[in-house]
């Protein structure tokens, strides 16, 4: 395998290049997938990595290059682009008009024309039954494809940058979508505010599960928010935890905070007198929540589908 070409989602599929066909790297080709003919970049595969993939038993099934792309080829697969923008415009015009609940999001025309593929998103199930009668007097002698996706999906094919600076996770290396709760973020000391942990579809940040097993196995031993516990320096409460560092903050009976290893603390059976506030970073503000509910961030039917 010397060649592959990156497709679906930022998945690299290795390609099978007949004899006859000279390919060069960067080079484009014409390419038989699922969804019919596509013109997608040749990028050459170097040595090592086509030996450690081809002993994957992961990798997608190749693809079957049909020819290279002329120079005629390029100017129609530019004007197809333009014509995806149209139909695009053309079959949101419909929605409105039909009243439907159901956000478009982009529109794909394979190369040879044969097939259209309209994805949106939509809280609930569409009936588009009428939609579809008038799709099919407006683009002719045309498969038609409306393809319902979560909002997870849209933000994938779509693509941007996060706010990490990188691009997002699920439109570059992520290939399935984990189920993520607020719980994860509690966990992790993180500020429960939707604008700190929701990324650009809605949902919370996939990157929330990345860290997760570390700050799980940091918790162990150490005491809840709230005991009270014996220190070197005497009794206190436990007012917030560094689970990173393994230290513990605690509120003295003098009113001052001291951080501990956990090592050197032992929860007691006291009534220490000591009052201490729950640390902004674990509560969930009026400022920061508004009019949003924080369940509304967590994974549920629509957030993805796997139908792109």
């Amino acid at each position: 395998m010397k060649f592959a070409v990156n497709y679906i989602k930022n998945t690299f599929y290795p390609l099978n290049v007949p004899d006859t066909v000279r390919l060069e790297d960067g080079q484009m080709v014409l390419v038989r997938t699922d969804k019919g003919e596509e013109a997608l970049k040749a990028l050459r595969v170097n040595s090592q990595i086509s030996e450690l993939w081809e002993k994957s038993k992961t990798k997608p099934e190749p693809l079957n290059v049909i020819r290279v792309l002329t120079q005629r080829d390029l100017q129609t697969l530019e004007d197809i682009k333009k014509e995806e923008v149209t139909s695009f415009f053309k079959c949101q015009a419909l929605v409105q008009q039909h009243k439907l609940v159901m956000n478009l999001v982009q529109c794909r025309i394979t190369f040879d024309r044969r097939k259209i593929t309209f994805y949106y998103t939509a809280p609930e199930r569409v009936d588009f039954r009428a939609l579809l009668k008038d799709l099919t007097q407006t683009f002719t002698r045309v498969r038609i494809d409306l393809r319902h996706i979560g909002v997870r999906d849209e933000t994938s094919i779509l693509e941007g940058v996060g706010v990490c600076g990188r691009p997002f996770c699920c439109s570059s290396f992520l290939r399935k979508f984990a189920t993520i709760n607020v719980k994860l973020a509690k966990d992790q000391g993180m500020p429960i505010a939707p604008g700190k942990i929701s990324g650009t579809c809605g949902r919370l940040l996939c990157c929330l599960t990345y860290e997760y097993s570390n700050y799980i196995d940091a918790a162990k031993g150490m005491p809840p928010v709230g005991s009270s516990v014996m220190t070197p320096e005497g009794l206190g409460k436990v007012c917030y935890l560094q689970f990173l560092s393994g230290k513990v903050a605690v509120k003295m009976e003098d009113g001052k905070v001291k951080e501990f290893p956990k090592a050197d603390i032992e929860m007691v059976d006291a009534d220490v007198n000591v009052e201490i506030e729950v640390p902004v970073i674990t509560s969930y503000t009026e400022e920061s929540e508004g009019e949003i509910d924080i369940k509304q961030l967590e994974d549920d039917r629509n957030s993805s589908t796997g139908n792109v």
